[in-house]
């Protein structure tokens, strides 16, 4: 098991190529990579966070909310052709650094208008979006995101059945902002979780890092070794959620000692 921390904690405080070389130098064994926008999706920018990555190993590649995943799944084949090149070209630079599987969104249930998934339909695409992302060497891992898709229980165990081959990410936050706990999620992933995104809450329900909130890290972690998880913890923060930056490093530390009890 590998426990590190995400780009995306340092967003709109360092560029990506700066925040992955923040890690390296500070000895976080791991990331996941969050890829900022359009520019940045490309095996040029790829090969320069491999340049800049250090000791760090990365994880998982993670692209900006909306820019192109809802797309994939659009019926304009327009939109749906250039959403493919732009997956593919996110793929590339995740394989120019590395990264063994794809954090994703998915599709997006924006309105409020009654919503039946077509999973022979989703599936399908879902394959496509899968065999995109394996060309490179990365494994397609879907996101429980409370606004997306996979916002439900039972919508991942269904997807398997039309990509056999699928993993998971579990995000503890979404599963809070789903009103769903995350027990369940874990129920319907299963042993296809490969990577996990740690954050935390106070009373008031403001997030904070782990470790200084309520959420009972030891019940997850127990939960998550009952159905053998063997990836990876990646600590995801907000940039309003902590102060100064070596607090992202102290909950990093949190969060390994007390996995290390358990695991």
């Amino acid at each position: 098991m590998n426990i590190g921390i995400s780009t995306a904690s340092l967003f709109m405080r360092k560029t990506t190529e700066d925040a992955l070389e923040f890690l390296g130098k500070n000895g976080v064994d791991v990331a996941e990579v969050f890829l900022e926008s359009y520019c940045e999706y490309n095996k040029e920018f790829g090969q320069l966070l491999n340049e800049r990555k250090g000791q760090t190993s990365v994880h998982s590649v993670h692209v900006l909310t909306t820019q192109f995943e809802p797309q994939l799944y659009s019926v304009n084949e327009r939109a749906k052709t250039d959403s493919f090149k732009l997956l593919d070209m996110a793929m590339q630079a995740g394989e120019s650094f590395g990264a063994k599987y794809y954090t994703f969104h998915g599709g997006a249930r924006f309105k409020k208008t009654p919503f039946t998934i077509n999973y022979d339909r989703v599936g399908s695409i879902t394959q496509d979006i899968y065999n995109v992302a394996k060309s490179h060497g990365i494994t397609l891992a879907y996101e429980n995101v409370h606004w997306g898709y996979y916002n439900y229980l039972g919508f991942f165990s269904e997807l398997k059945k039309h990509v056999p081959n699928l993993k998971a990410t579990l995000d503890i936050k979404q599963a809070r902002q789903s009103d769903i706990h995350y027990k369940e999620f874990i129920k319907d992933m299963g042993k296809d979780i490969v990577t996990v995104h740690l954050s935390d809450y106070l009373e008031n329900g403001k997030m904070c890092l782990p470790g200084k909130g309520v959420t009972d890290f030891t019940d997850l972690f127990k939960r998550l070794k009952d159905v053998n998880f063997n990836g990876a913890l990646i600590l995801e923060a907000y940039q309003n959620d902590y102060g100064e930056l070596n607090e992202l490093l102290h909950s990093l530390d949190y969060i390994r000692e007390l996995s290390y009890k358990i695991f």
